[in-house]
C-alpha cells in the first residue's frame, strides 16, 4: 500500500470507527466486476445488539459508503461491459456513495468523472476508493456546482427514499444520457425510461435484504421528442 493509499485508508478507518466502533474495512473485489476493489465492511461486520449510543450515531450518520451496494455494482459492471457508452466522455456519477460507479466509468474509459456526494465521509471514501484502483476522480458536494453538463449521468441506488423522486426530472437536465440502476421501484413508476439490464445480486456485505431488493434493473431515459 502507497503511503498516499495508506494515510486514506487511515482516514476511512476512523470514519468508520465514529459510526462502528467494533467495525473494520477491508479491501474487497467485487463479485460482478472483480476488475474493481473497493474499502468496504468486513463480512463478520457486528450483528447483535449495538449500545444505545452508537445506535444513535448510526442513524445520525448511516456509513453506507462502507457498503457496495446492489445496484451500484450492477451499474459498474454494465458500464464496464459496455465501455462505448462512457468511451471518451464526461461523466456525472450522481449521489456516488462509495465511489463504485465513478470508479468503473473511469476504468471503462470516460475522458472525465465526476462524483457527487454531499457526505464528508463519502468523499474521503471516494478518494480512497479511486485511489485503490488507480484513477482520477473529480468530486462536487452539491450539483449546483457542476460545471456546464456532461455527456453521461449516471445514478445507483438514489431513489430508496421517495422524497427522492424529483430526481427523475432533474437529472435529465444535467446529461445527454441518463442511466439509473434501481431494485426498488418498479417499472411504471419510471415512465420514459427502458430497461437495458436486469441482475439479480446482493449489497456487499450482504445485508440479508429481502429478495425483491437484489433484482436490479438498469434503465435508461428514452430521447425527448
Amino acid at each position: 500500500m502507497t503511503k498516499q493509499l495508506d494515510t486514506l485508508k487511515q482516514t476511512i478507518d476512523a470514519n468508520l470507527r465514529d459510526t462502528i466502533s467494533q467495525a473494520e474495512l477491508v479491501q474487497t473485489p467485487l463479485p460482478l466486476c472483480p476488475k474493481v476493489s473497493l474499502f468496504l465492511l468486513s463480512e463478520d461486520f457486528p450483528t447483535g445488539r449495538m449500545p444505545d449510543n452508537e445506535v444513535l450515531r448510526i442513524l445520525e450518520a448511516p456509513a453506507y459508503w462502507a457498503f457496495c451496494w446492489a445496484s451500484g455494482q450492477v451499474m459498474a459492471r454494465h458500464l464496464l461491459q459496455n465501455p462505448e457508452i462512457v468511451k471518451g466522455k464526461s461523466v456525472l456519477d450522481f449521489g456516488s456513495g462509495s465511489g463504485v460507479v465513478a470508479i468503473a466509468a473511469s476504468l471503462a474509459g470516460a475522458e472525465h468523472v465526476i462524483a457527487c456526494d454531499n457526505d464528508p465521509m463519502s468523499q474521503d471514501a471516494i478518494e480512497a476508493n479511486a485511489c485503490l484502483n488507480h484513477v482520477e476522480i473529480q468530486q462536487i458536494d452539491d450539483i449546483s456546482k457542476l460545471d456546464g453538463n456532461v455527456d453521461v449521468v449516471v445514478a445507483a441506488d438514489v431513489l430508496y427514499d421517495r422524497d427522492n423522486f424529483p430526481l427523475l426530472a432533474l437529472l435529465p437536465n444535467l446529461g445527454d444520457e441518463i442511466l439509473i440502476a434501481d431494485s426498488r421501484i418498479k417499472q411504471f413508476e419510471l415512465r420514459g425510461y427502458e430497461i437495458l439490464d436486469r441482475i439479480t445480486t446482493t449489497t456487499i456485505p450482504d445485508l440479508d435484504e429481502l429478495k425483491e431488493y437484489s433484482d436490479v434493473k438498469v434503465y435508461r431515459a428514452l430521447a425527448q421528442s
